[in-house]
């Protein structure tokens, strides 16, 4: 007999918690889920100081629910809601990021990495930087050898969502050691930099940025080298389809006319600069309730498939609109790392990205 999702809550009421309550009385058990005999829930503590201490309470809660009749696996994920408490930051490294580019005769390679994807969109908020770390995790799960670069210098969200905090080593002041995440060879500005401050450049700073990152980081041999670009049509994509050989680019947005508006802009500015758009992603595109299993179109169904046919753009896939997925980005483990339908939902995508030879 399949167990329920009541009787998990009842197991989780009696898992007290350091603090004081248990788990159930201080509501923090998040994104329940009963597939057959597999069960996945999330506790979120108030911030990741509370977490540290939380531990113990995450392995007995695993253990109590995996003791319940029909129970086959369990997947409990700690996660923090709010920030850490602060703490004494490392100097950087010895590496001055944001300088003047430096001149260069037409696009170059990237010395070890066989082809590089621009993940772009027209506008913010459409889920492009969830999109491509999600994509990276995915691609090395299929045996690729992948690397991560975040290029949205206003905006470095793959620490977070990678689950990255320390600094790159700069062993020389010239040369920058990647870090290494869920399979992923990954760099950001955000590593750089003070994460509590705010990047005022200029064009040429940021050109110069996405140079030194392209150029003095030892990438290694990379399969495919993942873009995350800044929304819009700016500097940043001007540098790098200028600058570097792309083998094209990804363009995501959500089925509703305003992005899409903003994804043919994308689209079109890819046209001028020669770099070749490879499909297009429906992000957000289906949601199902985790409570009664209805299906929702919040931002419409569709409607990037039909733009790729009228211009004539392969279509690349719909990803859907979960709950899961935030929390996985803000636990700083992809959903394409685990199991379920969201993950599934990336593999298919990485799985036809690999057989079509993009990636």
């Amino acid at each position: 007999m399949a167990v329920s999702a009541a009787e998990i809550r009842q197991v989780l009421s009696t898992v007290k918690l350091p603090d004081g309550g248990d788990l159930v009385s201080r509501d923090v058990v998040r994104a329940l889920s009963v597939e057959g005999g597999q069960v996945k829930f999330v506790i979120e503590s108030p911030d990741a100081d509370s977490a540290k201490s939380w531990s113990a309470a995450r392995a007995e809660a695993e253990r109590r629910v995996a003791d319940l009749p029909g129970v086959t696996h369990v997947s409990a994920v700690l996660t923090a809601h709010g920030p850490a408490a602060p703490q004494h930051k490392a100097p950087p490294p010895d590496l001055k990021i944001g300088r003047h580019p430096t001149p260069q005769d037409g696009p170059a390679p990237v010395s070890g990495v066989d082809r590089i994807l621009a993940i772009a969109s027209g506008k913010g908020g459409v889920g492009k930087s969830t999109v491509s770390s999600n994509l990276a995790v995915a691609l090395a799960r299929q045996g690729r050898r992948v690397g991560l670069l975040d290029a949205d210098i206003y905006g470095p969200s793959q620490p977070r969502m990678m689950g990255v905090n320390q600094r790159p080593a700069s062993p020389d002041g010239k040369t920058i050691i990647p870090l290494k995440s869920h399979g992923v060879t990954m760099m950001s500005i955000g590593l750089m930099v003070d994460p509590d401050q705010a990047v005022v450049w200029r064009g040429p700073m940021l050109m110069g940025a996405l140079q030194q990152m392209l150029g003095q980081v030892q990438w290694g041999e990379l399969d495919v080298l993942i873009v995350d670009l800044p929304p819009g049509t700016g500097d940043v994509q001007l540098t790098l389809c200028q600058k570097t050989k792309m083998t094209g680019a990804l363009v995501v947005s959500t089925p509703q006319d305003v992005a899409l508006l903003d994804a043919r802009k994308a689209i079109d500015m890819f046209g001028k600069l020669k770099t070749p758009v490879l499909g297009l992603i429906e992000n957000m595109s289906t949601f199902i309730c985790p409570d009664c299993g209805a299906r929702h179109d919040i931002f419409g169904h569709g409607g990037v498939k039909a733009e790729a046919e009228k211009l004539g753009v392969p279509f690349l896939g719909e990803l859907p609109l979960s709950l899961d997925v935030r929390i996985a980005g803000d636990a700083g483990t992809p959903v394409a790392a685990g199991e379920g339908p969201e993950a599934d939902a990336y593999a298919q995508l990485a799985r036809g990205l690999v057989a079509g030879g993009i990636a």
